[in-house]
């Protein structure tokens, strides 16, 4: 009997087959269950060190499911949920199987078929690595990867503050036009900051909430003409909705800065047009940060 999470829909799907947020189920109650949820997803400690002491496999299969999730024109949360799976499941079992990419492609399954009413399928996953495995390889698979992880793969992740976080900004600022405008750009580098951290391995371990509202704090930085003030207000506001110091959200915030900056000046190195710094040109770096991660050199 094969192994299918798919539920399928007929109403109420989006033009992209995902479902519509709804604000009614925000607020910080909803938050605070999340909150209490994520620490029971988190990688262990000894993987969480045995990863950043040698990231290059680790990284490599982050970085490919990414191409994958692109290719295959997935949700936003399909790829952070997949890397989350796939953490899970090495967090787990400390080995990998004879073909890694066939892991990753069986959590990129598991998370299409949670997160979108027309997941990707498997011939699409075959032919994205090159039919390394064959579907009935993929499937054999998705089976273990559920077993091991018990069916216990309602993973958080930062996707799913980053809605509450944005309207919660949003009961901040003045001007609804402007407020859409402005949580619009902002959720698309975000998305991006996101995926970002999510290949890095330095972040690994690092709990969903904290990323997510490091990463709006670093566009909400890169992408307004704020005063300080207002700034350092809307900072502390993200804290509080995270639960988390200001001046550790701070410096997530740098790191992921930092992150972006060697990325963006990697990929202008390799195609031979990467600006000159002046005096903190970080700033205009952030301004322009990529909304498609492909963008970056990771």
């Amino acid at each position: 009997m094969s192994v299918s999470l798919w539920c399928k829909e007929e109403e109420g799907q989006t033009e992209t087959g995902s479902a519509q947020w709804d604000p009614s189920v925000s607020g910080r109650r909803v938050v605070q269950r999340l909150l209490q949820a994520e620490e029971r997803y988190l990688p262990s400690a000894l993987y969480t060190s045995l990863i950043q002491r040698e990231p290059q496999r680790r990284e490599e299969l982050a970085k490919w499911t990414l191409e994958v999730c692109c290719d295959s024109g997935c949700d936003e949360a399909v790829f952070p949920l997949s890397v989350s799976l796939l953490d899970l499941y090495l967090s787990a079992t400390l080995a990998l199987p004879v073909s890694a990419c066939c892991l990753a492609a069986a959590c990129v399954l598991v998370a299409s078929k949670l997160t979108e009413s027309e997941a990707v399928t498997a011939d699409t996953l075959c032919a994205a690595a090159e039919y390394e495995f064959m579907p009935s390889n993929l499937r054999e698979m998705e089976r273990i990867v559920l077993a091991t992880l018990r069916w216990d793969v309602a993973a958080v992740t930062p996707q799913d503050f980053m809605p509450h976080f944005l309207s919660s900004l949003g009961e901040q600022s003045s001007g609804a036009a402007a407020s859409g405008d402005l949580l619009s750009t902002l959720r698309r580098h975000a998305d991006t900051l996101v995926a970002m951290c999510v290949c890095d391995s330095h972040f690994l371990g690092t709990p969903p909430s904290l990323i997510a509202a490091a990463t709006v704090n670093s566009a909400l930085r890169g992408l307004t003409n704020q005063s300080p003030a207002h700034l350092g207000h809307m900072t502390a506001c993200l804290a509080d909705l995270c639960q988390t110091d200001m001046v550790v959200l701070q410096y997530y915030s740098q790191l992921i800065e930092g992150a972006l900056r060697d990325r963006l000046r990697g990929g202008g190195r390799a195609g031979g047009s990467q600006s000159e710094d002046k005096d903190g040109g970080f700033e205009d770096e952030r301004a322009g940060t990529p909304t498609d991660l492909r963008d970056v050199d990771l």
